[in-house]
Formats: structure tokens, sequence, C-alpha cells
């Protein structure tokens, strides 16, 4: 059987917090929780935006409600997590789903290189400043998404954030999607340790179109590259299947801890979710554990995990 939306349990009495949720996979999922009763904290850095996007979550009836989220600057996301403890007493899913794609070298408001800074250190600072409501609430489960472009990634941690090599859009953002992964894989491992009742997983959403690639193809300025993500679009999914993943290492009973999951067609790049392949830098326990120390030195958040 093809795991659909229709197979999410009830989501009733549930709290669900979805960064980057103002289009895209964030907006889907953050649509369908809300609609299978979940009460749904959509992070987003644009107020605008990010209006728009609740409006259209509240029109399915749910209950949702904004949070200011900016990855890219450590004070933001530890603001956010502050206000989500205020607001609520239990985190029933964390889905780590916000990211910015090959993007020109730039830095985050801390130094960092966007995509590693947004998409690795951002996140994990988010998700450790949120352990304790995570660990407060019974059966919880935080989602990290990667991407298919892990497979060529590489962690350099004597240099993640491109201050001496050469900078490579497309492998930085491989290098990012390649930590998310060994997160969310290091994540687990310590909340089994720590005999936490938190379950991590990863998702990837396969080839999927939604607006990364037109605003990559936008920030390159390159004309080739924005051909390139149209003829792309032609063998992509779309946005409702892309979030099928995440939606179900979200909420299925019988997902794995550690787990990785992803479209179940044509080399991971469409379908429905299934148990996907990662790489063997992936699954690098030694280069986890590195990485997370590093990353708590980066971000200067300790973790509540040892």
């Amino acid at each position: 059987m093809k795991w659909t939306e229709a197979d999410i349990p009830d989501q009733t009495g549930r709290t669900a917090l979805v960064t980057g949720a103002n289009s895209g996979l964030g907006l889907r999922t953050a649509e369908v929780l809300s609609a299978k009763g979940a009460r749904v904290l959509m992070t987003c850095r644009s107020p605008e935006r990010g209006q728009r996007a609740l409006e259209q979550v509240l029109a399915t009836g749910g209950a949702a409600e904004l949070v200011a989220l900016d990855l890219a600057d450590l004070m933001s996301v530890r603001d956010a997590a502050a206000e989500v403890r205020d607001r609520t007493d239990r985190l029933d899913v964390l889905i780590n789903n916000a990211g910015v794609m090959a993007c020109p070298l730039e830095r985050t408001a801390d130094g960092f290189e966007r995509q590693f800074g947004t998409n690795h250190l951002g996140h994990a600072a988010l998700t450790w400043r949120l352990v304790p409501l995570l660990r407060a609430t019974p059966g919880a489960r935080v989602v990290t998404v990667s991407s298919l472009a892990h497979q060529q990634g590489a962690v350099d941690l004597a240099d993640p954030n491109y201050e001496v090599r050469r900078y490579s859009a497309w492998g930085a953002y491989a290098q990012s999607k390649l930590a998310n992964l060994l997160f969310a894989g290091e994540l687990d491992r310590r909340c089994r340790r720590a005999g936490a009742d938190v379950t991590s997983v990863a998702a990837h959403p396969g080839l999927t179109v939604t607006e990364l690639s037109s605003t990559m193809a936008r920030a390159q300025r390159n004309p080739l590259l924005a051909l390139g993500a149209k003829i792309t679009g032609l063998f992509s999914q779309n946005v409702a299947m892309g979030a099928l993943p995440q939606l179900c290492a979200a909420t299925a009973p019988d997902v794995e801890g550690g787990g990785y999951y992803g479209p179940d067609g044509f080399r991971g790049t469409r379908g429905h979710p299934a148990r996907a392949i990662s790489t063997a830098a992936a699954r690098d326990e030694l280069v986890a554990g590195r990485l997370w120390d590093l990353t708590a030195d980066l971000t200067g958040v300790t973790p509540d995990l040892p």
C-alpha cells in the first residue's frame, strides 16, 4: 500500500512547529497538519508572507499561529524558541523544513556561510533550545528535511563556512544537506542515550517543484540555471507529493528513530514515502559527533543531551 495523506492519524490535541511555513513544502505541511487537527506554529522570516500563509492555513478550518524566525540570525532563533516555550507546554512535532539553496556566497548575521548557517546551524540551535519542551512531551518527534543533494556532499569540519577554501554554491548546499542528515542521526542517538522519549528522523522531498529553484536561479542571475530549473520542473512532482515524506516522518506510527524517508520512485526523485537510502558519509557516527560538538561551539548553544 502506498502511504498518502489519508493515512495521517488524527492530530487533535497535538502541537507542531514547521519552519519555513510561508511557502512550498512548509506551507503544504502546515495546511495538512492543521486540517488533521493539530495546532500548528508556523515560523516565517517575512511578516507579510507569513500573514498570507497563515490566512491560507486558517482557511482549512484548523488552528495555526505565526512565529517570527530568521534562521540566519541566532538571536532570532533564541527569541523564537523562547516565544514557543511561552506559548505552549508541549511540542509533539518539530519539522526543520526551511532552507536556502545554491545561493551566492553570503554571510549570516553571525558570520556563517549562509547555507550552512541557515540550513544546519540555525535548525540545530532551534532544536536544542526546544529540547526541554520536546522532552516534556511524550512521543515527541523531530523531522529534519535533507535532500538528494547530500549524496554529493562532504562536511569540511576545518572550514565549514568557506573562510579559506574556494566557494561553491552547490558544494555548500550539499554540505548543509549532509549536515542535516548527520545531525538527525546524532540527535536520535543522544536522545536514546539520555532516555528521552524523543524520536529524530530525516526526510527528503525528491525532485519537487518549489520556490527554491526559481529563487536560486534569480539569486545567481544565470539564465542557464533558470532554463535548467524549468526543464527540471518537467520531471518533478508537485508540492503535495513532495511534502508526503516529511508528513509521513512526522506522523506515521511505525517510523523508526534515525530513519530517513523519501519518495519510492526512480532514484528517489518522485513517488510515495518509503525508507530512503543515504550515503556512507551520512551514516558516519564519528563525523556526526564531531559536527555536533562543532555546532555547539559555533552557535554557543549547549544541548541538554550529553
